[in-house]
């Protein structure tokens, strides 16, 4: 049985430039939408990593470019985890 693997992006704050408003802005991948709340997590975790969730637009939309906005987050995306294996 084939097991297809998803891979989930995740965006930093500071792949992101640091932005300080929030916003839509345009990146490399498409248009990221960052709201106010988004910015505060990263002003208490300037670690943490985002998952990157893609915004499907209404079938009459005209469509400019991938639209992105955050998902869930990881405070501490590079901390091994919290309990060993044996």
């Amino acid at each position: 049985m084939a097991v297809d693997k998803i891979t989930v992006d995740k965006i930093t704050w500071d792949r992101v430039g640091r932005v300080t408003e929030p916003g839509r802005y345009i990146y490399t991948f498409g248009w990221l939408t960052i709201t106010a709340d988004d910015l505060d997590i990263w002003k208490q975790y300037p670690q943490a990593a985002f998952t990157l969730l893609a915004h499907h637009s209404q079938p009459d939309e005209a469509a400019v470019g991938d639209e992105f906005h955050l998902g869930a987050f990881d405070i501490a995306p590079d901390a091994p985890p919290p309990f060993t294996t044996h």
